[in-house]
């Protein structure tokens, strides 16, 4: 503030005042909204830099990154109500097959929530593009068939692309992502919302990490005792072929051995 008075040839009160005029609490206000601002126009490397001065300034970097986690966690159940979660586990559950695609960042959300759902359900599918084949493995979608679709801003043009193509090829469409204008959002049958605000240089995933566990936590209360079946099934294999670590004592008896 004093900078930017010394620079207008004011005392920094009047910008104070200034800022109070406008309708902020004080100058700081203004100074968060251009910090913003800048950060959005020169991406992460802006971001970074915006961090960088922040921290030089003071110490609470960590508890601002901490808060907004949270705020973002609690996003989900201010964004999302109960009723139209348990309709997207119904799409995905109804399917005759469901894709999960997740792109950069994203990708390991879409993961995630491939895996949890394959607990659950036997009709999911993993999109993935490894070799540049990402529309070579939507090309089987068709009626009957729902991609789920996960991206945030930046939205990754692959994304949108391949949200463009399953539309066109008849299939319905679930997204996860960061606004209800995001260009992936505007034909879906279901949009899940998350918010992804954080003070560092990448934007925070723990709103959309959050949203993906209610997701799945829904398809658990609508599949009623078909899910549970294919669940059992799931951890009854896993067990047989022993994927968790047992720390249990092995019950094979000791072999002992005598010196001669």
């Amino acid at each position: 503030m004093r900078e930017c008075a010394r620079r207008a040839a004011l005392t920094p009160a009047t910008l104070t005042r200034l800022a109070q005029a406008l309708g902020f609490d004080g100058f700081e206000a203004i100074k968060k909204l251009c910090q913003e601002s800048f950060a959005e126009q020169t991406g992460y490397t802006g971001r970074a830099e915006v961090l960088q001065a922040s921290a030089r300034r003071s110490k609470d970097w960590l508890a601002l990154l901490n808060e907004a986690q949270h705020v973002n966690t609690a996003s989900v159940g201010a964004l999302n109500q109960p009723g139209q979660l348990e309709a997207a586990a119904d799409a995905m559950l109804k399917a005759r097959r469901t894709y999960f695609l997740g792109l950069r960042a994203s990708h390991g959300l879409a993961l995630y929530l491939h895996y949890t759902y394959g607990l659950l359900a036997s009709n999911g599918v993993l999109a993935h593009g490894l070799g540049g084949t990402l529309s070579d493995q939507l090309g089987d979608l068709d009626s009957g068939d729902l991609l789920v679709a996960i991206s945030l801003a930046p939205y990754t043009r692959q994304t949108v692309d391949a949200v463009a193509q399953a539309l066109e090829q008849g299939a319905d469409l679930m997204v996860l992502t960061d606004s209800a204008l995001s260009p992936i959002a505007r034909s879906a049958a279901h949009a899940l919302l998350f918010r992804a605000d954080s003070p560092s240089f990448f934007q925070s995933m723990v709103g959309a990490l959050a949203l993906t566990e209610a997701l799945v936590a829904a398809v658990a209360v609508r599949g009623s005792r078909k899910v549970l079946a294919h669940l059992q099934s799931r951890q009854d294999r896993l067990q047989r072929e022993g994927a968790y670590w047992d720390h249990r004592p092995s019950a094979r008896p000791v072999r002992t051995y005598v010196r001669k």
